[in-house]
């Protein structure tokens, strides 16, 4: 059995000593006898708790052992009560490998694995040597034993010492910079939202002024609130790209035998692994600002992990931004999709798009028109309307940004006019092929079809969907998806049995393969 790095004792014990002794600080507060102003009482409970919370991780330590057997990952913990946990290796999904500043200088990782159908991280080593992460991290991918025994000496040998890596992508500086600018943060929103309030003092006055009360900020009223909502966004927007810039400093993606590996962070770094034969479907996305300058992303999305978990399960970014060129390159280099010359919705569709933008400003004119009747919050109701010369051109670009492709491997979609996502999906990934039609578009002779894959990122987006296809067209489309499946499943379980490998390019101009054998 294997201990722990060392290191991680003391690196351990500062955070565990940070919070027992915050814990012992209020106990201290609460049952000191003079009061508050008791500072030895407190004092003692304080240092009281930084001793527990050494001594538990110096336990922690002495307790935890782990060791990488022919089949499974064993490990044992526990500092009151003993935990043993036996993990397949074939059962291994992911192994991540993080660092922050303090422990990259220290030359200690954590790693992260994950299994299949786990939401969460089964077992976390924190903290090993750099060198031994990379060993796990490449042991536990091997999968199961079995597999590795039946390789020749020779081979096994090239395993254990590493296979070389081949660079495919790494983030140039002007990227980034774009990238950092670009992106909307969630989290900056709330981080905005905290620093106004400090800057303000927390009195909402400073912002929006009210009768009575002062503001440092130029007009009142509707002016004031612009102003406050302008300082927001610029605040939320900075440090965005800040928090966007720390996440991809360093980018940089590579391949190694079957598998994807990602490098990235500047304060934490992070790297992981995408297993090719876990890839479910690509996703190019491409919003209007990044389609000015000629640049798109692509995420990979992989069966098996949980969005929302740390490390970003479901949809992890094989190339955060970069020229469209270089995108469609590394996405073909895992996928050969070929062309995406994609078949457009009827023309019909573009009408009904004009109808549902009409209704909803006739929506809101008839709420102004109510609003300015019995209040004087609004008046120039009927300004809205304007926008109706606008219906037209947003009309025609949403049908225009929407299409499908039914090639002889892969099913393309495209959908978003801000934001426009293509998906490829392999046949052979298809689970479901799904015809909808909604009762709007029951009156058009319209229906939508998807290919709903294993991908957990699907519960949380859009899968890859044809929207609004011809009925009689979506009815085949369905057929044709369910055809296909069973036809490269065939084709794969023949090459498998031969020992061919899949390698045949979607060609879309002649609508054949090429395949050859290894």
């Amino acid at each position: 059995m294997t201990k722990l790095h060392p290191a991680s004792v003391p690196v351990r014990s500062l955070s565990r000593s940070l919070s027992t002794g915050t814990l012992f600080f209020f106990l201290g507060v609460v049952a000191s006898p003079g009061g508050p102003g008791n500072v030895l009482v407190i004092g003692s409970m304080v240092l009281f708790g930084i001793v527990v919370g050494v001594a538990y991780e110096l336990a922690y330590y002495q307790r935890f052992e782990y060791e990488l057997t022919a089949d499974t990952f064993d490990v044992a913990s526990g500092v009151l009560s003993r935990r043993a946990r036996e993990v397949p290796l074939r059962r291994v999904q992911n192994v991540d490998v993080r660092q922050n500043v303090v422990q990259r200088a220290l030359g200690i990782a954590a790693v992260h694995v994950e299994t299949a159908g786990g939401g969460q991280t089964e077992v976390t080593l924190r903290y090993v040597d750099e060198a031994e992460a990379r060993r796990l991290r490449r042991r536990l991918r091997e999968g199961a034993s079995e597999e590795r025994e039946e390789r020749p000496e020779a081979e096994r040998e090239r395993a254990d010492a590493g296979e070389p890596e081949d660079l495919l992508f790494a983030i140039r500086p002007d990227e980034l910079a774009i990238l950092s600018v670009f992106t909307i943060d969630p989290g900056a929103s709330i981080l905005g939202g905290i620093a106004l309030s400090f800057a303000s003092g927390f009195d909402p006055a400073t912002f929006v002024p009210v009768d009575g009360l002062e503001s440092d900020l130029p007009g009142s009223g509707l002016i004031a609130i612009g102003w406050a909502l302008l300082l927001f966004l610029l605040a939320a927007w900075v440090l965005s790209a800040a928090l966007t810039f720390n996440r991809y400093y360093g980018f940089r993606l590579t391949r190694v035998g079957d598998e994807l590996h990602y490098e990235r962070g500047l304060l934490q770094r992070y790297s992981g692994t995408i297993p090719l034969e876990k890839v479910q479907t690509l996703t190019i996305k491409e919003s209007v600002p990044a389609r000015w300058f000629g640049y798109g992303s692509l995420a990979v999305e992989t069966a098996g992990y949980a969005p929302g978990q740390s490390g970003s399960r479901g949809a992890e970014s094989a190339i955060p931004l970069a020229e469209r060129g270089r995108v469609d390159a590394l996405a073909r280099s895992i996928e050969p999709f070929g062309s995406t010359d994609l078949e457009r919705p009827p023309s019909r569709a573009r009408e009904r798009y004009a109808v549902r933008y009409v209704a909803a400003l006739c929506a809101i004119v008839a709420v102004g028109y109510v609003l300015a009747t019995y209040t004087a919050v609004v008046e120039d109701w009927y300004a809205v309307a304007a926008f109706l010369i606008l219906v037209p051109p947003a009309a025609h670009l949403k049908w225009h940004s929407r299409g499908y492709r039914a090639g002889e491997r892969y099913f393309l979609t495209r959908t978003g006019f801000w934001r426009r996502t293509t998906k490829v999906v392999p046949y052979y990934r298809v689970q479901t092929a799904v015809y909808h039609q909604t009762i709007f578009q029951r009156r058009r002779r319209l229906a939508s079809v998807t290919a709903d894959t294993a991908s957990s990122a699907s519960f949380f987006g859009r899968p890859a969907t044809a929207i609004d296809v011809d009925t009689d067209r979506a009815l085949e489309l369905q057929q044709l998806l369910a055809d296909r499946l069973q036809e490269r499943l065939q084709i794969r379980r023949r090459r498998s049995i031969d020992g061919w490998f899949d390698d045949e390019v979607d060609d879309s101009s002649t609508g054949g393969s090429t395949s050859g054998p290894t």
